[in-house]
């Protein structure tokens, strides 16, 4: 008797690489065969078949057209027993292409990680995406979200015979993301040639307009004239790498910042610093937060429905209005001249991001598969 398949959907390799791996092996346990589609290049033990399409981001290229036939043949051909999509573009062919499939039986899942529409969002993103949310959650037999907006808005205006969910992110892995004693952070700064004696700052993001690096120059500008020894670590890669390196040279503080580039081993910039922010317009979750939290760092976000679901204001992270770089220096100075308060947040943003182990999100959303699967689950 063959296996029965299983596909993943998301526009980039690199959200498999980050997020689905503890899925991908569920699915493996249980008997299934894996397949995964996506742009670019993605190997994982687990994983049988990885279709390649050139997936865009922009809800207006042209390319979608071709996404769509290649896809369409692709579920045409495999009998998938669930589709389970990801990324807003992805998900939108996703479910176009199965609309055949799901009377056949195939279930559809999506899994939507922070929708474009929310509040304070843009006139644009309302037209642009809220409607076609809408439109397409009457061919989907799922929505899973990851914060409390997204799934009051959805539940309520999407198709009355969608089941919606939510759930405490898709998981961060303990075992990994976990503090260091003080010798071994010293230990560890040495590898990663940071000065033991400095005060670190870390932001790990996509160097994208969404993620708003400008704002955090800014800052650090103002911090400059009040601290003295300090490092900002920036992780990622993106379209705007090179026009943020020239913001901190023209404001004079690129001496202060290193940017590491795309790292595997994010733990370990988590580990060596002091703590996280996010200057982030919009977050689903901010899942850099909690890994960051996990690691024993106290977290300074700006105010959004993500990191609102995440940070208790004073009482487990900071939150401060957005694109205001005064209050975020002030936090950032706060944090650092004061030990007993930073020591404090950070025991609790440990407590609050023990809540998104990716054990608790494991057994949550593998529970949604069975039932979508009619079928009995191990454990992972």
């Amino acid at each position: 008797m063959s296996k029965r398949k299983i596909l993943f959907v998301a526009s980039v390799a690199e959200h498999f690489h980050a997020f689905h791996r503890p899925y991908l092996k569920w699915f493996y346990d249980n008997g299934f065969e894996v397949h995964v589609a996506c742009r670019g290049e993605f190997i994982d033990s687990n994983v049988s078949k990885v279709w390649h399409i050139g997936f865009e981001r922009s809800p207006l290229s042209l390319s979608h057209i071709k996404s769509l036939i290649q896809l369409k043949a692709i579920v045409d051909d495999n009998d998938y027993a669930l589709i389970s999509c990801h990324t807003p573009m992805a998900s939108a062919l996703s479910r176009l292409s199965a609309i055949v499939a799901r009377k056949k039986g195939t279930q559809l899942l999506y899994t939507a990680h922070g929708f474009h529409f929310f509040k304070g969002a843009s006139t644009w993103s309302w037209l642009t995406y809220y409607p076609v949310e809408v439109a397409l959650s009457y061919i989907t037999d799922a929505i899973i979200c990851i914060n409390t907006e997204d799934f009051d808005l959805i539940s309520k205006r999407g198709s009355p015979d969608t089941e919606y969910f939510v759930l405490p992110g898709i998981g961060v892995n303990s075992e990994r993301f976990k503090p260091l004693l003080s010798e071994q952070k010293r230990s560890l700064r040495d590898k990663l040639t940071i000065d033991k004696d400095n005060f670190v700052i870390i932001y790990a993001a996509e160097f994208i307009e969404r993620k708003n690096h400008r704002l955090l120059i800014d800052a650090i500008k103002r911090l400059s004239t009040q601290m003295d020894s300090f490092t900002v670590l920036l992780a990622g890669k993106g379209a705007l790498l090179s026009e943020i390196e020239w913001y901190a040279k023209s404001h004079g503080v690129y001496d202060h910042i290193r940017f590491a580039g795309f790292v595997t081993d994010i733990e370990k910039y988590y580990q060596v610093s002091d703590v996280v922010v996010s200057t982030s317009k919009q977050e689903g979750l901010g899942i850099n937060l909690v890994e960051a939290m996990m690691c024993g760092l106290p977290p300074i976000a700006t105010i959004d429905r993500g990191h609102g679901t995440i940070i208790e204001h004073g009482v487990n992270g900071v939150l401060f209005a957005q694109d205001d770089s005064q209050a975020l220096a002030d936090a950032i100075f706060e944090i650092y001249s004061d030990d007993e308060l930073r020591s404090k947040i950070a025991t609790s943003a440990i407590k609050r991001a023990a809540v998104f182990d990716i054990a608790n999100a494991l057994d949550a959303m593998t529970k949604i598969y069975a039932k979508f699967l009619d079928t009995e689950t191990q454990s992972s």
